[in-house]
């Protein structure tokens, strides 16, 4: 039997095409692909700002430099998620602010992070994790009252929407990710949706080296910029993906369904926040009840890779890495973020997936763990 991942990217022929024709054409870097693609993004989210670049990381440390974050500040997040959410608070000189996850949602306690406020805090960066979308009314509330900018990390809920209003067709800076994991890709990129013109021209700034070109031939730098550029080749890709968007979601909303369908509930498994309407199902996340079984989270996964089957793992908490332990964070400072991390796996999900797969997976999760859980 074929080897399932956890994720695969689906790139049909024309888009394969389509990279073909801007290699022909001579100008592979950022160019009119990438402009054509900052135009369709815009139209996704209504018009708003879009700007593409190398990668969502790039667009959340350039978001934080808009915001005007930098040394002294303080910057409120949570530690479930890719480390790069802090590594960029970081970046800018700022210091990242943990507080805990929610147990339902497994987003960012936002109870926590109002509490965690202080007259240094500039940002809040909230993160929806595997799809779900934060909470929009009471984050937006709290940034309000507080006078705080609010840098989305949306990497993982393109397509996602909250009340029915898309993510990113609203709020303040929204960061996208289309890494090859994603719901749409470009291979590698990302892009950031901005709130009017000219943060989208400092924003052009920042992503090449601070430069502004003249008519003349002349150019000038007065902004400290870095390289993050999209090449056409990556836009043409994204080009490709982003009209099949819609349908990706719609087939990875079926095949959760299909899971909470045939997941064996006997496991003690707990599992996600069951929503069909808002998330866009980037991933499917059970918790494994590792106190009552008698393997490792490492053993069950090589487990379910002899059976064919991968299994990732989406994410430790990050406060619990050396360089984050460095600077004071220690286990046990966020009880929830740290058990959903130490139990968390990630199950393949991905559009090309037949319903057969999933109850392929769910048997051998079944068959793994019956004979390993503890009465």
């Amino acid at each position: 039997m074929d080897f399932l991942p956890f994720t695969r990217p689906d790139i049909d022929e024309a888009t394969i095409a389509a990279v073909g024709e801007v290699l022909r054409s001579g100008w592979i870097t950022t160019g009119p692909k990438s402009r054509q693609l900052e135009a369709e993004l815009s139209a996704h989210v209504g018009g708003r700002p879009v700007r593409v670049v190398a990668s969502a990381t790039a667009a959340l440390e350039m978001a934080l430099q808009l915001a005007g974050v930098g040394p002294g500040d303080e910057v409120i997040t949570c530690p479930l998620s890719w480390v790069a959410t802090a590594n960029v608070i970081l970046k800018v000189g700022a210091k990242p602010v943990f507080v805990d996850a929610d147990r339902a949602s497994r987003n960012i306690d936002l109870d926590l992070a109002e509490r965690a406020i202080t007259p240094r805090t500039r940002a809040i960066i909230p993160v929806d994790l595997a799809g779900l979308p934060v909470d929009r009314d009471r984050l937006y509330d709290i940034a309000k009252r507080h006078r705080l900018r609010v840098i989305e990390d949306a990497a993982q809920s393109m397509g996602a929407n909250w009340r029915g209003r898309r993510i990113g067709s609203f709020g303040d800076l929204v960061s996208f990710s289309f890494h090859a994991n994603k719901n749409m890709t470009s291979g590698e990129g990302g892009c950031l949706v901005l709130n009017d013109e000219d943060e989208a021209r400092l924003f052009e700034k920042l992503r090449l080296q601070g430069v502004t070109r003249h008519a003349d031939g002349g150019m000038d730098v007065d902004v400290l910029g870095g390289k993050a550029n999209m090449t056409d080749i990556a836009a043409a890709i994204g080009l490709g993906q982003l009209p099949r968007l819609e349908g990706f979601n719609a087939r990875r909303r079926e095949l959760a369904a299909l899971y909470f369908r045939h997941f064996d509930r006997e496991l003690a498994c707990e599992l996600p926040l069951e929503d069909m309407a808002q998330s866009n199902w980037h991933m499917f996340q059970p918790l494994l009840p590792l106190d009552r079984m008698s393997m490792d989270r490492g053993e069950f996964i090589a487990r379910m890779k002899d059976l064919g089957i991968g299994v990732g793992v989406h994410y430790p908490a990050m406060h619990l890495f050396t360089l984050f332990r460095e600077m004071g964070f220690q286990p046990g400072d966020f009880p929830v973020a740290e058990d959903i991390g130490r139990r968390t796996v990630t199950l393949p999900l991905f559009p090309a997936m037949a319903d057969a797969d999933v109850e392929r997976v769910c048997a051998a999760v079944s068959g793994v763990l019956k004979p390993v859980l503890s009465v």
